[in-house]
C-alpha cells in the first residue's frame, strides 16, 4: 500500500512539474521542430516526436511523419520513458509482450527508441523518440546521439521557462516568478503571515493618452525609470516583480505592522508623485493584502491584490486593502456576468414585469414600462439594480435589450389584439446605440409582429447618447422617422440636460425620480421640477414624472401640469396577469 501511495505522489509531482512548464497544447515551435527533424535524419527513420506524458495522453510538442497530435498514454512507450527516466529501445514491437498490442503496435510501428526529457529536479516530462515500420537495432552511437538531442530539447524547454520568468522591458522577475516564489514560500513557511503589495502606475486611459502624445517608447522609458524608483524606495533587499504592463508587486519584510507599512507606502508614493513631472499625467494606486502562504493559493494572492488596487482607485488616498466583503461582491458580479448568457437560453429564468404609466389629469393607464427580472437557479431573485449595470457594460448588453424588446413587443401585440390601448416602453443602453443596424432591427421586429410603431417607446439616457453622439443621433433619427416614440430617461442627471434637449428627436421627457422624491423638501426643489416641466412643454415634449410614492407628490405634479406619472403610489411593477387585472380598473 505504501508503495502505491508513494507512486501516486511521485506521479502527481511529475504532472505538477509538467504543468509548470506550460507546454501542453501550445502551438508548434521551430526550435523544437529543428531537433525532431535532426533525430529523424540521424536514425534515417520516417517518424520522430517530442512527446510529453500527460495524465492520460502522450501529447506531441513537435512531430515528423505523424498527423495526429496525441495518442492515449496507456501502453505508450514514451510513458515508460517518462516514468523511469531511462532510455528505452524496442527493436521489434511484434516480439515485445508489453507493446505488441499497443496503439503503436496495431498501427504498424515495429521499432521505437526514446530518450527521456528530465528536469533538474529529476522529473521525467516525456521523451524524444524515433519510430520505424521495420524492426531494427540501435547502435551505441545512435543512442548517444538520441540522448544528446533529448538534452537539447530539455535545454530549450528550460530556456523558454526561464525566459518567461524575467520581464524583458524592466529586467525584473515576472508574474510567473512571483507565483513560483509564493509556492516556495508556502512550502518553507506555510503559517507565517505576510503582507503583499501591488503598485499600479496608471489608469489605462492615462497610459493611452500618454502613449498617443509621447509615443510607446516614452512609455517604456517611464516604466523602466519607475521600476528603478520603486526598487530604490522599498529597499534593494526586497525582491520587486513586474507582474503586468504597469504593475509591480513585492512582499513586505516579515513581521511588519500593516497599518504602519501602508502609511509609509502612502507617504512615499505621494512624495514620488510630487517629485515627478509625470505625476500630473499618471496616478499610481496601491493594493495591499495579508495572507498565510500555506492556506492561500498564489493565484489568489495576486487576485486579491488586483481587487485591492481597484478599491484603491475609488479611495481618496489611492490605497486599497483587500476586503473579503468586496471580494465576495466581485465574485457575485462575475458570476452574474458569466451566468447571464445561460439565462438567455434557459427560457425560465428571465421574464418581464410591467409598471403602469398614468395619465395624471384622468387617472387612466395609458402605458407600461417593461422591466426585466431574473430568477437565478442558485442565487434566487436578483435585483435589476444589481445585474443590469453589470450586463450593460458587457458583451451581453445587446442580447439583453433584444430579449426585452422581443418579449415586450409580443406582449404588446397580445394586448392590442385584446383591444387594450397601451404603449410599451423599453430601456435602451449605450451598447444598442453603438449597433449600426439597431434602428433597422427594431423596425423588422415591429413588422414581424404586425405592430404599429407608435405602440413602442424606447427610453434612452443622455449619457448613453453622448458616448457616441453621431451614431446615436443617426439611430434615433431613423427610429423617429419610422414612427417609434422616443423618451429621454433620467432627465436632469445627464451631461448637458437643457442644452442637448432641444436637439433630440424625442417625444417624451422622463424626470428622474431623484428630483421627484425631493419635492416635499422645499420651494427650491419644487421650483426646479416646475422649471423642468415648463421648459419641456415649451420645446414640445410630453412630461413623465418617475418615482411618485405619495399622494402629495402626485397632487403637486398635477398642479404643475405634468402629463404622466409612474411610481409605487400608483402601482409597483406587476406580473402580466396582475397587470391585466389592474388595467381593467384603470382604463
Amino acid at each position: 500500500m505504501s508503495e502505491i501511495l508513494h507512486k501516486d505522489r511521485s506521479e502527481e509531482a511529475r504532472l505538477s512539474a509538467l504543468q509548470q512548464y506550460d507546454l501542453l497544447d501550445t502551438p508548434p515551435s521551430e526550435s523544437f521542430d529543428r531537433i525532431t527533424r535532426m533525430a529523424s535524419q540521424i536514425f534515417n527513420l520516417p517518424i520522430s516526436a517530442v512527446s510529453l506524458t500527460d495524465r492520460d495522453r502522450q501529447w506531441f510538442k513537435s512531430r515528423v511523419g505523424v498527423e495526429h497530435s496525441s495518442i492515449p498514454r496507456e501502453q505508450a512507450p514514451c510513458g515508460q520513458v517518462a516514468e523511469t527516466t531511462d532510455v528505452l529501445v524496442i527493436p521489434d514491437f511484434k516480439k515485445d509482450a508489453c507493446y505488441a498490442d499497443s496503439v503503436l503496435g496495431r498501427s504498424g510501428i515495429r521499432f521505437y527508441a526514446g530518450a527521456p526529457l528530465v528536469t533538474r529536479e529529476g522529473y521525467g516530462l516525456g521523451a524524444l523518440c524515433v519510430l520505424g515500420t521495420e524492426p531494427r537495432a540501435a547502435t551505441e552511437a545512435e543512442v548517444a546521439a538520441l540522448k544528446d538531442l533529448a538534452a537539447m530539447v530539455m535545454a530549450q524547454i528550460e530556456f523558454q521557462h526561464a525566459f518567461g520568468r524575467i520581464d524583458p522591458l524592466s529586467g525584473l522577475p515576472s508574474r510567473n516568478q512571483f507565483l513560483d516564489d509564493l509556492s516556495d514560500l508556502a512550502a518553507e513557511r506555510p503559517d507565517e503571515a505576510r503582507l503583499a503589495v501591488l503598485i499600479d502606475l496608471a489608469r489605462p486611459e492615462q497610459i493611452n493618452a500618454y502613449a498617443r502624445v509621447m509615443g510607446l517608447g516614452r512609455i517604456d522609458d517611464l516604466i523602466r525609470d519607475t521600476a528603478r524608483g520603486i526598487h530604490r524606495d522599498i529597499g534593494r533587499e526586497l525582491k520587486l516583480y513586474h507582474t503586468a504592463a504597469t504593475q509591480f508587486a513585492f512582499l513586505a519584510p516579515p513581521g511588519v505592522r500593516q497599518d504602519d507599512y501602508v502609511r509609509q507606502l502612502t507617504d512615499g508614493q505621494r512624495e514620488a508623485q510630487q517629485r515627478s513631472i509625470t505625476g500630473m499625467l499618471m496616478t499610481s494606486a496601491i493594493g495591499v493584502t495579508v495572507f498565510a502562504p500555506g492556506s492561500t493559493r498564489p493565484q489568489d494572492v495576486l487576485r486579491a491584490l488586483y481587487g485591492a488596487v481597484q478599491e484603491a482607485r475609488m479611495s481618496p488616498d489611492l490605497v486599497g486593502i483587500y476586503s473579503l466583503a468586496a471580494d465576495q461582491a466581485y465574485h457575485r458580479r462575475y458570476r452574474l456576468l458569466q451566468d447571464f448568457g445561460l439565462a438567455l437560453l434557459a427560457g425560465d429564468q428571465l421574464r418581464l414585469v410591467f409598471q403602469p404609466r398614468i395619465d395624471l389629469p384622468t387617472g387612466r393607464c395609458i402605458g407600461a414600462e417593461a422591466l426585466l427580472r431574473w430568477n437565478h437557479p442558485v442565487l434566487g431573485p436578483v435585483s435589476p439594480s444589481e445585474f443590469v449595470p453589470v450586463i450593460e457594460h458587457s458583451p451581453h448588453a445587446q442580447a439583453m435589450t433584444a430579449f426585452v424588446l422581443e418579449t415586450a413587443l409580443a406582449q404588446a401585440r397580445r394586448w392590442r389584439d385584446a383591444k387594450r390601448e397601451i404603449v410599451i416602453s423599453v430601456n435602451v443602453s449605450a451598447a444598442n446605440l453603438h449597433e449600426m443596424d439597431f434602428a433597422h432591427s427594431v423596425q423588422v421586429a415591429l413588422e414581424r409582429l404586425g405592430l404599429e410603431p407608435e405602440r413602442l417607446e424606447l427610453e434612452v439616457t443622455e449619457s448613453a447618447i453622448m458616448q457616441d453622439a453621431i451614431n446615436a443621433r443617426r439611430q434615433l433619427d431613423e427610429l423617429a422617422a419610422a414612427g417609434v416614440r422616443l423618451a429621454i430617461d433620467d432627465f436632469g442627471t445627464g451631461y448637458s440636460s437643457l442644452a442637448y434637449l432641444q436637439d433630440l428627436p424625442a417625444h417624451v421627457v422622463k424626470i428622474d425620480r431623484s428630483f421627484v422624491l425631493k419635492l416635499s423638501e422645499g420651494q427650491k426643489e419644487m421650483s426646479l421640477v416646475r422649471s423642468m416641466i415648463g421648459l419641456s412643454h415649451d420645446l414640445g415634449y410630453r412630461v413623465v414624472a418617475e418615482g411618485i410614492e405619495t399622494v402629495e407628490a402626485a397632487d403637486l405634479l398635477l398642479a404643475m401640469q405634468c402629463d404622466e406619472a409612474q411610481g409605487y403610489f400608483f402601482a409597483r411593477p406587476l406580473e402580466v396577469d396582475e397587470f391585466q387585472s389592474w388595467f381593467e380598473d384603470h382604463e
